[in-house]
């Protein structure tokens, strides 16, 4: 049996390998662990918010993130009409420290990748390790794995400590939760990319519509190109009573969900030909799970999506699980027995994820898209003022923010 470094995380997506880095950086050791054959740029965008950001600059990437995302400037809520319902700064333009950067997913992983690569070296990334399950006594945790894409086994590792960073699907978590589920309240997305001109003024990021009557959210993931054109990622997200649950990564099919927006054509922009344009469809099912009353298990303790998997609205997931790592990293730094630095992180992290889970379930950022679609009637309005205030849906996007952790004075505080 191979005796490997001090900590295996299993997981080498975002948080993951962020949480190498920081080791690494506090003297820590550790290997990072990962299903797939290898790790690969791939996938759709991302939004980092100037708390992503914050915890990515500390690991020295805030330049490289710059120069290949866009910065965005503006916020713009639409009903499904195109009409404009409420705009706010973001990032630098709202008066922020730290800007908010939209980037494609594969990039910032391929960034935290090659980040992870140098410092570690190859021999501490270990890819097509898919963990087949774990057992620990009072001296350490002895990892099981397959290999070969989960067709063989691999020689089980004996390490000190063990972190879940593996995501919705964890097989982590799966192993101190057995009979963990994951909640579908059947929204389902599809996910695309698409090259075009600017939207806008090409750093804006749009919500448009609600998941009752089809929503989009859209928002461009590359600088605008010589030929005048920048990558556009965008969502659609459908709520049906009954509908069956999409799966995961799956290319999509636009037949499956187009119709909604056949008549979603703006003079500022045309929603169809943004969805057949695509050069990448995927399909997720929205789904989370119930906050859980513990993370950690003696040697073993779970984070980011592994331990608070929450809907993809605000683009807060990816926030809370750099947060995971950086705090995660000094905790088990400071401690003389990283069973007490697993214990302070979770103390300090899983009540305020905990509540942005729920908040996401009941009051996302888009709650300003439903409640005006219900005080209107979900049809154009002359005047929305004589049906709700631009004050008042400040304070239901300032609320959100000052739960998510990501308000100008609590950013400043912090």
């Amino acid at each position: 049996m191979a005796r490997d470094p001090d900590i295996a995380i299993i997981g080498g997506g975002i948080v993951g390998l962020a949480l190498a880095i920081g080791l690494h950086r506090r003297g820590v050791r550790a290997t990072v662990c990962e299903a797939a054959p290898e790790l690969r740029e791939i996938g759709v965008g991302i939004t980092l918010l100037p708390h992503a950001m914050r915890e990515l600059a500390a690991l020295g990437l805030a330049d490289e993130i710059r120069a290949c995302g866009v910065e965005t400037r503006t916020s713009a809520f639409f009903n499904r009409f195109g009409q404009s319902i409420y705009s706010e700064p973001r990032g630098l333009a709202a008066g922020y420290a730290i800007p908010e950067v939209a980037i494609g997913r594969g990039r910032l992983h391929g960034l935290l990748h090659r980040k992870a690569l140098s410092l570690l070296g190859s021999e501490h990334i270990r890819v097509d390790h898919q963990l087949a399950g774990f057992a620990q006594d009072e001296d350490g945790v002895t990892l099981r794995f397959r290999g070969d894409a989960g067709r063989s086994d691999r020689d089980p590792i004996r390490v000190a400590f063990a972190i879940g960073c593996d995501g919705v699907n964890s097989a982590v978590r799966q192993e101190l939760y057995p009979d963990d589920r994951v909640v579908f309240t059947g929204i389902n997305t599809w996910r695309g990319v698409t090259r075009r001109p600017p939207i806008l003024d090409g750093g804006t990021y749009m919500r448009i519509g609600s998941i009752r009557t089809g929503k989009m959210v859209i928002y461009p993931i590359e600088p605008v190109g010589a030929d005048g054109t920048q990558l556009v990622n965008w969502v659609a997200e459908i709520e049906r009573p009954t509908a069956a649950r999409n799966d995961w990564n799956r290319s999509g099919r636009t037949a499956d969900f187009e119709p909604i927006y056949a008549d979603w054509t703006y003079d500022w922009l045309d929603v169809p030909r943004l969805i057949r344009g695509a050069e990448l469809l995927l399909e997720y099912p929205m789904v989370d799970k119930d906050p859980l009353a513990r993370w950690t298990f003696g040697r073993v303790t779970l984070a980011g999506d592994a331990a608070h998997p929450m809907y993809p609205r605000g683009s807060n997931g990816s926030a809370q699980g750099l947060i995971d790592a950086r705090v995660l990293a000094d905790r088990v730094a400071a401690a003389a027995d990283p069973r007490d630095g697993f214990a302070a992180y979770e103390e300090e992290r899983r009540p305020p994820t905990s509540r942005i889970v729920e908040t996401n379930r009941t009051s996302p950022p888009d709650i300003i898209n439903i409640r005006v679609e219900e005080l209107t009637g979900d049809r154009p309005f002359d005047d929305l003022d004589r049906f709700i205030s631009q004050d008042e849906l400040k304070r239901l996007s300032d609320r959100y923010k000052d739960i998510a952790g990501f308000s100008v004075e609590g950013l400043r505080v912090a």
